[in-house]
């Protein structure tokens, strides 16, 4: 399944710098605003290392991850909603993602200018929050009135349903508020997924910071973990200076001493992958053998149709059965053929709900 996160933020907050950590694409980055203009595409490989570990067993031609999309997109300004600065191009390239990821100024450096002049992410984050907002109750205001017309006309108990998800919406908005802190139920918020409302959008905030706070962060980090305490988000501390030194260095092993060295456990943008899986209700299941070990990508709660239907929507229409090995099992026995031996293979039916790391062999006609 296609999955696209953008990076946004201010101009100079070391978005494109990140981009570049977390794709093998080498997007400019440079020391003045609107250094990206274009939106740099890059794909993230999801790192699971117990890809790593089947194919250890198997011994597979090939091994294929699962991946997400990334898009590094211009700096906002103020007025953006108003097509200031490259405010338009913006908005439309972040309604395309499924995520956002918004990167904060949270360092002191005083060769690296600021666009408002001073480090204050609260305020930055404002900035943001402020030109999306805008922009949706534009979008909201435009939809009310036809839905309004539908409930009054219509009468039907859906359109009526929708008038008063709106108002409140509009309501949120209207007070500074993005959408996504409307305590609607999963039901509701489908009733109002035709919007494609911007500020709906889960949203990750990764705080850049120094070297030596890259693992709790620091007074500017924790000022902004205060200003969000209400909203439906996820907040991450990255050194984001460090994570570009370590995308430099080739092997796995230099790697993890580089990281020890900084006592650290893991690369920060490996914890903002695992972040925007987590924030996106996504999970991992396996297909193995001789020809490619692969992980697929799919939302928690699926069916294992549905799971089959990531690979090819003919494994999905003709889904007869699947044959189903948890991951411990896997790598407790060795491999499939000693799992079989332990009656520890299952086969589970059209209802059966897949569950994370497991591994799925699939039977279908069509």
């Amino acid at each position: 399944m296609g999955l696209k996160c953008g990076i946004v933020g201010l101009p100079n907050v070391g978005k494109s710098t990140l981009f570049n950590c977390l794709s093998n694409a080498r997007a400019q980055a440079a020391n003045f605003p609107f250094c990206t203009i274009e939106p740099n595409l890059g794909t993230i490989i999801v790192p699971d290392e117990r890809l790593n570990q089947l194919a250890d067993i198997v011994k597979p031609q090939n091994i294929l991850p699962t991946t997400v999309e990334i898009v590094d997109i211009a700096g906002l300004v103020k007025g953006a909603s108003k097509g200031e600065g490259l405010g338009n191009q913006f908005l439309a390239n972040i309604r395309e993602c499924n995520a956002i990821i918004h990167v904060l100024r949270c360092f002191e450096d005083e060769n690296i200018v600021h666009v408002d002049g001073s480090v204050n992410p609260v305020r930055d984050k404002e900035v943001i929050d402020t030109e999306l907002q805008l922009k949706d109750l534009e979008s909201l205001e435009k939809a009310f009135v036809r839905i309004e017309k539908q409930a009054r006309v219509g009468g039907d108990k859906e359109s009526k349903k929708k008038v008063e998800l709106y108002q409140n919406l509009r309501t949120l908005l209207e007070q500074g508020k993005s959408a996504r802190s409307a305590a609607f139920t999963p039901e509701e918020w489908a009733l109002v997924d035709d919007l494609f409302l911007l500020t709906a959008k889960p949203v990750i905030y990764v705080c850049n910071v120094e070297e030596q706070h890259a693992e709790k962060g620091n007074a500017h980090s924790q000022a902004l973990m205060n200003s969000i305490s209400g909203e439906n988000a996820s907040v991450l501390t990255i050194a984001v200076a460090i994570e570009a030194e370590i995308a430099q260095l080739e092997s796995y092993e230099e790697r993890k001493l580089f990281l020890q060295d900084l006592g650290l456990e893991d690369a920060g943008v490996n914890k903002l992958i695992q972040s925007a899986y987590h924030l996106l209700d996504l999970q991992t299941y396996f297909t193995a053998g001789v020809k490619e070990v692969r992980a697929w990508t799919i939302e928690k709660g699926f069916t294992a149709p549905q799971a089959a239907g990531v690979i090819h929507t003919d494994f999905e229409k003709g889904f007869i059965r699947a044959e189903v090995i948890t991951f411990d099992d896997y790598i407790r026995y060795g491999s499939e053929q000693a799992v079989k031996e332990a009656g520890k293979m299952r086969v589970e039916g059209k209802e059966y709900i897949v569950q994370d790391g497991d591994i799925m062999h699939f039977r279908f006609n069509v």
